[in-house]
């Protein structure tokens, strides 16, 4: 399996996917348009172990809903990214049984260096 999880309006995915230069091969998953599915964040949590992890502490709705001061569960994290896009730290990058999440240089990096290496 090779999917990207990503938003076709945030330029940094979009700088992302064309910089590592993702090929036919992967499944382009537009969050916004086709939100994601229980299976599918459940898929990522089985290769991330922590929904904590693949949650944007940087999205709007996380200040406008003041989360910054709560602490939350990890059911709590799973359901606020199945109930809004925005949540979902992006890009998330699955080629096989390893993922790639966010857009940190060293994700990027680490993604350039695994492709490299197939």
């Amino acid at each position: 399996m090779k999917v990207v999880f990503y938003l076709k309006s945030c330029n940094t995915c979009i700088r992302i996917i064309k910089e590592i230069k993702l090929d036919s091969s992967f499944e382009f998953r537009e969050i916004k348009s086709k939100p994601l599915t229980i299976q599918e964040i459940e898929m990522i949590y089985s290769l991330s172990k922590n929904y904590e992890l693949i949650f944007n502490k940087r999205s709007k709705l996380f200040s406008e809903k003041k989360l910054k001061n709560v602490t939350l569960t990890e059911l709590e994290y799973k359901n606020l990214i199945l109930n809004n896009y925005t949540f979902l730290k992006r890009p998330v990058i699955i080629i096989r049984n390893k993922i790639f999440i966010g857009n940190s240089k060293k994700n990027v990096l680490e993604l350039k260096k695994h492709l490299s290496e197939q």
